[in-house]
């Protein structure tokens, strides 16, 4: 029996329950409380005299942690305060996960709201209560603001929440529950991730020697006069990649909708939409008919181009685009293939190799994040060999790469399932649906 099997047959239903009075939370145990959380919370204002305490930041994903990047290129002097146990909330990101209650002491943004507990309660239980669907719902009734990306939780909106309160014995016992659970299915998911990334590791040499090589052992090689990729076949040619197909930019500073107006608006496409088979359109922007027409004339889009991004942590992140369906493209190259789909598949994998990194590390510049010019991306290190040669790489690949890129595909599902678990478990503890034994 593994261990999260083990964890989750500690838990069983309560005796009694009652209707809390509020219909979001439905019936909870007999015996809970419930108090505003102005009553549980007090906003705190410390403010750092010379700002040279730990940075910490506020993620959606894991709460309050230790700022990864911290330069300190600016004075953090007039940051707020942070003490262990205390709950640090950006409420820009509040309905979004933005909060937790820190294992850090430090400072945070001063847009930031920080709040000491008022009485006993254990802090950790508050962690995961606040961040369960039904609480992160609850942030976003209570935040103000036209659309999401502007909504505010402000002190007072925060303070008129309901927030649940067993007795401190059972809040201990089930964060000590709920801290087993979560560390043993992160142990599995830290598992599973480490098993993509050797597959991603091992795919990347695949894709890495087939085009920079060839794939005939025997052939006879010589210097290519680029240090960092060293001998290439004897017939292959180095050359820019404007030689072989039109690079365009897409780079401008077009202004976006949330949401399609009436069918009056067409989807503006960056490298957060590039998934693994191509373009997702699930959390895409959306631009005017004018503006769409005024961006199509620079950097129309067509079927089998290759886009790739130019800008930030994505620099050379790539995708085909399969159909001929319209977009608009924003901080992304677009190589024109001219429907040829094998050279498409060329160039994608090649933007796949990891020798494009070096490119991106001698060429990328910018301040806050890296950005690579439509010069730079048109002088890309690229190879002229023969058409049948490069059909065979493609083949080639796809065929050695399609075995890993579904064990790959399994993880990252089984990721997302033991995510979903992971969830369910703190969501059915915290709101009293079960209750934890000993």
């Amino acid at each position: 029996m593994n261990e999260v099997t083990k964890v989750c047959r500690m838990i069983q239903r309560y005796n009694e329950y009652k209707d809390s009075g509020v219909q979001w939370l439905g019936e909870i145990p007999s015996h809970w409380g419930l108090r505003r959380t102005k009553y549980v919370w007090q906003e705190t204002d410390n403010r750092s005299e010379f700002g040279s305490e730990q940075l910490l930041s506020v993620s959606q994903y894991d709460g309050v942690r230790e700022a990864q990047s911290d330069s300190r290129s600016e004075s953090l002097k007039g940051y707020k305060i942070v003490k262990q146990d205390e709950l640090v909330i950006n409420i820009m990101l509040a309905w979004l996960g933005g909060l937790g209650v820190s294992k850090h002491e430090g400072i945070v943004s001063p847009a930031y709201c920080v709040y000491k507990l008022q009485d006993a309660q254990n802090p950790r239980f508050l962690h995961y209560l606040y961040r369960t669907p039904i609480y992160l719902a609850e942030f976003a009734r209570h935040s103000t603001g036209i659309v999401p990306s502007r909504w505010r939780m402000y002190t007072d909106d925060f303070g008129e929440i309901l927030t649940l309160l067993p007795p401190i014995e059972e809040q201990n016992a089930m964060v000590a529950y709920l801290d087993t659970a979560t560390a043993n299915i992160d142990a599995a998911i830290a598992q599973q991730q480490k098993m993509i990334d050797l597959l991603n590791e091992r795919k990347q040499i695949i894709i890495n020697n087939a085009v920079t090589k060839g794939l005939n052992p025997n052939v006879k090689m010589k210097d290519s006069g680029v240090d960092w990729i060293g001998e290439i076949p004897e017939h292959w040619e180095v050359a820019p990649i404007k030689r072989f197909v039109d690079v365009r930019d897409g780079t401008h500073d077009t202004p976006f909708y949330l949401d399609q107006n009436n069918g009056e608006t067409y989807p503006l496409v960056t490298s957060k939409d590039f998934v693994d088979d191509g373009i997702s359109f699930t959390d895409v922007k959306w631009i005017s008919k004018s503006d769409y027409i005024d961006i199509d004339k620079r950097s129309h889009v067509e079927k089998y181009d290759v886009l790739t991004s130019m800008i930030g942590g994505n620099i050379g992140k790539s995708v085909i685009k399969k159909d001929s369906t319209p977009i608009a493209i924003k901080n992304v190259a677009l190589f024109r293939c001219k429907g040829d789909e094998c050279l498409a598949r060329f160039i994608l994998y090649y933007m796949q190799g990891g020798f494009i990194k070096t490119q991106v590390d001698l060429l990328s510049r910018g301040g806050a994040q890296a950005f690579l010019g439509l010069t730079d991306m048109r002088n890309l290190v690229f190879f002229d060999i023969p058409r049948s040669e490069m059909i065979e790489i493609v083949n080639y690949i796809e065929k050695h790469i399609l075995k890993l890129t579904n064990i790959s595909k399994a993880a990252t599902n089984q990721i997302s399932l033991l995510q979903e678990r992971k969830q369910i478990i703190i969501n059915e503890v915290v709101t009293g649906k079960v209750k934890v034994t000993k």
